[in-house]
This record gives structure tokens, sequence and C-alpha cells, in this order.
């Protein structure tokens, strides 16, 4: 049988009509066509779900049960699949542990190298720490004290609190007589012990000895090896009369001060092992600190006044009140005095506690009366009852008072000091992992030649294998990236071209991959470099499959296929396939975007705007250098440059948040700036992104754009349902009394598989309906509310075209390009870009002010050059009616039909984050150094 095909057999999974055909195996195959069209549903649903099921069922039924059991696609037969391999969008971890290097393993090979073949520097005196044998101590012992009495130490205790009764107890019953205890010779006595709150140093006298010739060799010998055992291996040696010990260890240990450390070992480098992670922040580089700002908003009250507005939260607060009285008696204050008018010493106590005995005169009494005040402190008592066990009761305390900041300790390196003191060529591994992943691949290339010769063979193989991986991030344009760039903050283009090159790395072959559009927050310059990794990928001898909408893909892929002719119920087929250079003769809407029949009309002028500025000056967050954005409102403003370049950081994490705490009192702090300016010409912001509109599937667009209430209203208002008494929520399937009991509304019954998936199946009394027969016998033109539900846009465009109000709602769902999907469409089978259509037209059906501030982040995800179009004339609508659009963006039809193009760059990470040029299109392209200018002049 010839294998030179993955056959397909009537593929009918989603909107799939059927869809018979045949895909190359080893070449680079890219499917397109309009959003909702069905590329995922083949790609993903069928060939990738299919593959999976299969692998799956290669595994023994005992390790089946653990996985549960994959849903066969609906697909009669495909033939010729390989192990499939899907990268997605949707895999950025969220764990604030994940960074880019542990989910590349690159920092594993980091923390192997530091292991191996790092140097070890005392953190008291910086000098280089020295170990030795026990034959290398006694020759030292011999060299650094001949013919001298000296006393052989063991340390036990190093710079802690306690008393330390139990341990003196033990050393007299093991026969040792004597301890050094801060410097002191004592003797062990019956119940010894210290003063528990100050810091001690302890060592134990194992033996006192006289360096003459070699007789005794051995007896000192003995008495090392004991020293040794107690010590952890690290004894003292003190001549008698002398203050000074000198030490020697086995482990590295600082030739003057004596402190010593584990050999390290890979987990010494870890931030998620408690062997190497930091013990303050617990490995996170950042912690939850009380903000004394938001603890005191208003320093002018006093306690009387309920100076902390946090205390009406707290249900005991009477004790708290009474110690705090106390204290500000004893410094010769009222309880009316403001809080600003305090002493510090005052307010350091109030805050940080005080442990005392505190006299006071009780002026009612005539007498003096003593207090034992031992109060730990306001931020000690909130912080202990924020980590108490009731989860609602923390969350409102956090949210309250507490502001996540750098961790004092480690200073956000989130390893232990000991680990930050091994160094290769002078650098720490939390300064390495802190380097672009450019800059590490010259230092890595570099690190040979300054290495010792014993550490450079120990180290050969490990540079090499960094060296490679580095490789394949750079080659998918990654350069700007660093190793401690935590995942939560990568895009999901980011994140799945890591995971390309990390299985490029792998060096598999015939595996299928199928990839969902990896060219997302990709710039122009950058998209070169990703198809030729898809091609290494090819050439190992691999499928790959790709989900795009890019043109340079589609042109430089061995094989298109084109699903359409539309979206949705009229979506479904495969419209071409072929070769890409034969695409242009085609007449799908594709190739006709492709060969310039269609285009995206650049507009016959820009908008000027309104005359008024937002202004935000000295931004420097992330790799901005103090930056001012100077936007035009009432225009829509184009954000550009590389990936890296500092877009994000300057619009979703400095402008965002300042304006989202000034509408809407959010809680996300803003990245470092100086001043905003023109806050006042806006009303209002909103951030539309891709996130689904819901997450269950009683969601759907007529709950999110509120028309389902305004047509459960008009079904109450039917003469009917006015004979029957029925209200408002007799037309509600999330409340009883008209929804279908049996399925409480959801049209779909949850059946629990053992060992099985649990499936989703009709329910059987009402059918899918969603509602009682009662309430489905009241009819508005025939049709009762649930078949309104089932009506597509279209549909419902013309049924309702006499009520005004439903008509403008569901007409802007028409107009932004979703008249394909049904009303009652679950929420969680909508994709990214349709989700996001659906808030741009529950905006546009809003009273407008015409003073709104709307912010896209890369909002072409996923959509086809028609989608495209549709989506800008939107976005268009809405400037027209006065608002202001921000739109980050690689994509150049969205670009050319800007008003205002702000281009930041020059390149990514360390070497981004100013701005290149600004201004309108035609003004850009005449910059010679912008990389976005170069491209859009092709454009233009």
């Amino acid at each position: 049988m010839n294998q030179d095909y993955i056959k397909i057999y009537g593929a009918r999974e989603h909107n799939l009509k059927d869809v018979s055909l045949k895909i190359p195996r080893n070449k680079l195959v890219v499917i397109t066509g309009l959003s909702g069209s069905g590329k995922s549903s083949l790609a993903f649903d069928t060939i990738y779900a299919e593959g999976q099921r299969r692998y799956i069922e290669t595994f023994s039924a005992y390790a089946r049960q653990f996985l549960g059991t994959l849903d066969r696609p609906d697909v009669d037969k495909i033939d010729g699949l390989s192990p499939v391999i899907a990268i997605e969008q949707k895999t950025t971890s969220k764990n604030p542990r994940s960074t880019v290097g542990t989910v590349t393993e690159l920092y594993d090979f980091c923390r192997l190298l530091y292991a191996r073949a790092s140097d070890a520097y005392s953190y008291n005196t910086g000098d280089k720490m020295v170990k030795y044998s026990e034959n290398q101590i006694i020759d030292l012992i011999y060299k650094d004290f001949p013919e001298e009495k000296v006393l052989l130490l063991a340390p036990l205790i190093r710079s802690r609190k306690g008393h330390y009764r139990e341990l003196f107890a033990s050393l007299a019953k093991k026969g040792f007589l004597q301890v050094r205890v801060d410097g002191q010779l004592l003797d062990i006595v019956q119940d010894m012990k210290l003063d528990r709150y100050k810091i001690h140093d302890i060592e134990v006298v194992i033996d006192k000895l006289i360096i003459d010739s070699k007789e005794n060799t051995q007896r000192i010998l003995q008495s090392i090896r004991l020293a040794m055992q107690y010590g952890e291996g690290t004894i003292m040696l003190l001549k008698q009369g002398e203050e000074q010990g000198k030490y020697f260890s086995r482990n590295l240990m600082c030739p003057s001060t004596g402190i010593s450390y584990q050999m390290p070992e890979p987990n010494s480098f870890s931030f998620n092992s408690p062997k190497g992670a930091c013990e303050h922040c617990n490995g996170l580089g950042k912690v939850k600190e009380i903000n004394l700002n938001k603890l005191i908003p208003n320093p002018n009250l006093s306690f009387d006044k309920n100076v902390f507005p946090i205390f009406e939260e707290l249900s005991h607060t009477g004790w708290l009140l009474s110690q705090i009285e106390i204290i500000i008696k004893k410094n010769g204050f009222k309880m009316s005095t403001p809080w600003k008018k305090l002493s510090e010493q005052t307010k350091d106590e109030i805050l940080h506690g005080v442990n005392d005995k505190i006299t006071l005169d009780l002026d009612y009494a005539q007498i003096k009366k003593t207090y034992k005040v031992n109060f730990e402190g306001i931020v000690e008592y909130i912080t202990r009852l924020s980590e108490g066990k009731d989860e609602e009761e923390n969350q409102k305390f956090k949210t309250q008072v507490f502001e996540e900041g750098v961790c004092p300790v480690c200073e956000g390196a989130r390893l232990r000091k000991e680990s930050l003191f091994f160094k290769i060529d002078n650098k720490n591994i939390s300064e390495v992992s802190h380097f672009s992943l450019k800059k590490l691949s010259e230092w890595v290339d570099n690190l040979p030649t300054k290495l010792s010769p014993n550490n450079k063979i120990i180290a050969k193989e490990l540079l090499q294998e960094i060296s490679k991986r580095l490789g394949f991030l750079l080659d998918v344009g990654l350069d700007y990236l660093s190793l401690d760039r935590p995942s939560q903050t990568l895009s999901g283009g980011e994140s799945q071209r890591i995971r390309l090159a990390t299985q490029i790395g792998s060096q598999l072959v015939n595996v299928l991959y199928i990839l969902d559009e990896p060219s997302i927050g990709l710039h122009q310059r950058d998209n070169i470099k990703l198809i030729d990794s898809l091609k290494k990928l090819r050439d190992l001898g691999n499928s790959v499959i790709v989900v795009e909408h890019d043109k340079d893909m589609i042109l430089n892929a061995d094989y298109v296929i084109d699903m359409g002719p539309l979206a949705g119920k009229e979506g479904g087929e495969v419209v071409w396939e072929g070769n890409p250079e034969n695409i242009s003769s085609a007449h799908t809407l594709t190739a006709k975007y492709i060969n310039g029949t269609l285009k995206i009309p650049i507009p016959k002028e820009r908008r000027k705007g309104n005359g008024n500025h937002l202004k935000l000056i000295g931004c420097t967050g992330n790799n901005l250098k103090n930056v001012t954005l100077d936007i035009p409102l009432g225009s829509l403003v184009c954000i550009t440059g590389v990936s890296g370049s500092g877009k994000s950081s300057l619009i979703t994490n400095t402008l965002y948040p300042i304006l989202n705490k000034h509408f809407y009192r959010a809680e996300k702090e803003p990245l470092p700036y100086k001043r905003i300016e023109g806050i006042e010409y806006l009303d209002k912001i909103v951030d539309v992104d891709q996130s689904p509109i819901g997450r269950t599937p009683r969601s759907n667009p007529a709950t999110y754009t509120g028309v389902f209430t305004d047509i459960r209203n008009l079904f109450a208002q039917l003469p009917e349902s006015k004979i029957r008494g029925y209200k408002l929520r007799r037309f509600s399937f999330n409340v009883k009394g008209g929804r279908c009991e049996v399925c409480q509304g959801s049209g779909l019954k949850l059946i629990e598989m053992n060992f099985l998936p649990d499936i989703y199946v009709h329910c059987e009394a009402c059918h899918g309906k969603r509602f009682n027969r009662e309430t489905l016998e009241v009819r508005y033109k025939g049709k009762s509310i649930s078949d309104v539900l089932d009506m597509t846009i279209d549909e419902a465009v013309d049924f309702f075209q006499p009520i005004p109000k439903i008509h403008h709602i569901i007409k802007t769902l028409q107009d932004v390009g979703l008249g394909y999907i049904t009303l009652g469409q679950q929420s969680t089978t909508l994709s990214g870009g349709e989700a996001q259509r659906v808030k741009l037209a529950k905006e546009l059906s809003k009273k407008q002010t015409g003073k709104t501030i709307y912010i896209l982040d890369e909002p072409t995800t996923g959509l086809h050059f028609e989608d495209i179009r549709i989506l800008m004339e939107v976005i268009n609508r809405l400037v027209n009616l006065g608002n202001s659009v921000i739109i980050i963006e690689h994509n150049l039809d969205v670009i050319k039909v800007a008003d205002y193009i702000i281009d930041i760059g020059l390149e990514g990470g360390e070497k981004g984050g100013k701005i290149v040029v600004q201004g309108i299109p035609e003004e850009v392209i005449k910059n010679k150094n912008s990389y976005t200018a170069k491209y859009l002049k092709d454009e233009l």
C-alpha cells in the first residue's frame, strides 16, 4: 500500500460536510480559509484527535484507565496517519514557577553547568572558597602550628538564637567536658543553658593536642575524624590563649571566617527545590507585602476616626485598640491625635510591635499602673491573619492592603544566598538567566576561553548542548527573551514558537506536526525565520500541517488546502487544493486576496482626530527607555514594532492599568511611569481581547450581548403569556419555572462513563430545546423561544425587523460578519476571532458618548483576509462615532489603514524600548531605520 498520503474519508466533525481528501506526507501543508470555515475542525478535531486516540489505544488496559479514552472523531476512516504532535496556542502555563528556562529545559543544563564547573566565593568576604582532604588538613596543621598547644574544636551552632539546654545535656552524656560559647571556654555543668533571645556561636572541645613530631599522628587523625563528624565536615584549631581560631573543612569553606557551603548539586540552583530556593519568597522572587499607603489611605485621621479602614473587616479589634492606646499614651499622645502628627517611634511601635513594661498614670485613681505590653504590631497581625485557613477572608485582605513587591532577601533572584555565590566568569546563575537569549548565546560561545583547563573538559559537552538548543530558539525569532521570563507573560505565538524550537531540538522523524497559526505576534521581518524552521522540521522527515492565514506562509508551502466557501453552516467543504503557485488562478476568496482581485482598501484620507491628545510621560517598565507616548484621540492608532520591542509593556502593562485604575478602581498596578495628561477627554476604557465570552455551555451570544433579555420581554408581552400569567423569568433557561427540569435548561445531559470520557447527549425530555412543553407553546410569528435560539443571526435580522430594540443589537452582530452563528450557540464552541467580534458587536450596540478608548491586542489572530476587512469596517465605525482605538498589530492590512502609527524598536529585548518613528503611514514609510516602514512601503 502506497503511504505517500494521509487519506481522510467522510469527516463530519462540527461543520465539516462529509469531507474526503488526501494530504501529502513529509510535506509542509497549509490549511487556510475563513474564520469558522472548519480548518481547526479538520486539523485538530479530526486528524489530531484520531492520532491521539490511536496512540492511547496502544497502552495497556491498566494504563488506559487512568488516562480515560478519547472519543472517536466523527470520520469514516483515516489512513496513513503517523504519531501526531499538536502545537497549539493555548499552551502557556499560568504557574508563576514556570519560566522560559524551565519550559525549554535550558535552565536545567545551566544548573548542571554551575553544579560542575563553577567556583564558590564567600558571601562575607568575597574570597574564593577552599576545601581540603583529611591528609591535606594534617599537613597544614603541622605547617601552621609546629610545637604548639592547640584545642581541636567542632563548630555546632553558628549565629542562632536559643537556650540549647538539650544540646549541652546530650554532649555531657557522650562524655565531652568543655564547650566554647561566644568565644569563652566553659565547663559543661548540669542544667546548663544560655539566654534564648541572644545569638550564639557554640563549638565543642574534642581534644587538646601538642603538635610535636610525627609521633602522635594517629591520635591527631582520630580526633580530626571525630571533630569532622560533629562539625559536619568543618573543624577549628585554636592556639592556647588566642581569641581567633583557624578553620579547615572537607566542604567548601571561607578560609578567614569559616562559613562553609554544601557541595553544589544541580538542585542547589533550582528555585523549585527547597535546596536552592530563597527561603523568604519560596523561590518566587516576589512577596506580598503590606502597602502602608493602602493600610493608611488618609493620614489626617486619628484612631478615633478609624485611621485603619481594614479594622472594619476584623472581628476582634477591641484588644488591638487597647494595646495601641497604651502605646500612644506612653509616648504622650492621645487617641484623637491624627496619624501624621504621631512621632516616628510611636508609628513604628504600632506598626511593627513592642515588647516592654510600660508604666502609666491613671488620672481617675491617682495611681501609677504598670502594663506588660507584648504587641506584635499591626503589620505582623494582618500578615498572620491573611495566611489563615479561610480563603475568602484572605483574598479580602490581600486585595485591600497587600501588594506584590520584589523579595527583599534575594532581590528577585529566587535563589538562596549561597547559590548566588557560585560563579562562572564572574557571573552567577541568576545574572546569566537575565541575559537575552542572543547575549546568552554569545556568552556561551566565549566561555571555553574563560574556564580553567579542568573545568573546560567538564563543561565541553554541556556547552555544546546549550549552544545547540539556543540556536533553535534564535532561529524562530525569539532572541529577545531571557531564561527568567515567566511563562505567563508570553503571548500565544511566543509560547508556540518555543515549543516549535523544542521539537526541532528533539530531532524526531516520521511525526505529524500540527501547528495553529505559529505566526501570531511575529513581525514580517522574522516570518522568514519561522518558515525556514518549519521547513527544517519537514526536511528531518516529518509531515507538517499548519493552520494559517499568513500570505508568506501560504506561498511558501508545498501544498495548500482552502476551506470554505463561507463560515459556519455555509462552510465545511474543501473548495480548492493544490500547489501554491497555482492558487492565483483559483476562484476562492483566499485566491482573490492573494492575486490582488480583492483588496482591503487604503482610506482616501487619514482622520486627523478631534484635536485632543492622551500623553503618557516617562515610561520605564521592562525594556522601555523613558518613553513618552502621545496618542491623538478620535483616531485609529496602530502600535507596531518587532516582537519583544516593548509594545505590550507600553500599552497592555502601562497605559491600560492606569486608565483601568482611574475609571474602575482596578487592582493591577501599572509599570513605572512619571505622569499622564489628557485623561479628562475620556470616560471609559474597553479592552477587547480574544478570551472566551463564557466558560460554560449556558453562555451564548444572545445572553452575552443582552439581547436575550429583550427577546424574553417580547415573549412575556404576548397575549398568550398574559392569559397564562407567564412573566419574564418563565422564558429563562437558568431559573426554575419555564425550563426543562430534566436537563436544568442546558438542553444537554452529561452522562458520566466509568473509564470513558463524560459525554453530552441531547436531553431525552426536551430534545435539546431547553424549555418545558408549556413554555414552548407560546409562539411569536409561529416560532417558540427555543426556535429563536436556533436561528442564525442572518435569519434573526429579518425575523425581528419590526422590533427596533432587538433588531439593532442583532444587526450589529451581522455587521461584524457573524451572520452564520446561531443566537443560542454555546460560547465554548466559538473561535477566538468570533468571540472578539461578539464583544465588538456588544460595544457597537451600546449608546455612544464618543469618549471611549478601545485597546485591541493583535485582533487579527485567527482571521482570514476577508474577516480582517469586516473587522476593520467595524473598528472604523467605532472611530467615526468619535471614539479612540489603539491596536497593537503586525498585520500590514491593518497597519496600512491606520490614521497614525507609532513604531517601537528598533530590535526586541534590550535593544528595543524606544519610539523609532511616529506619524501617518505616508510619513512613516520614509524612515530608513524602521523595519515596519520597509514592509509597509511595499503594501502602500
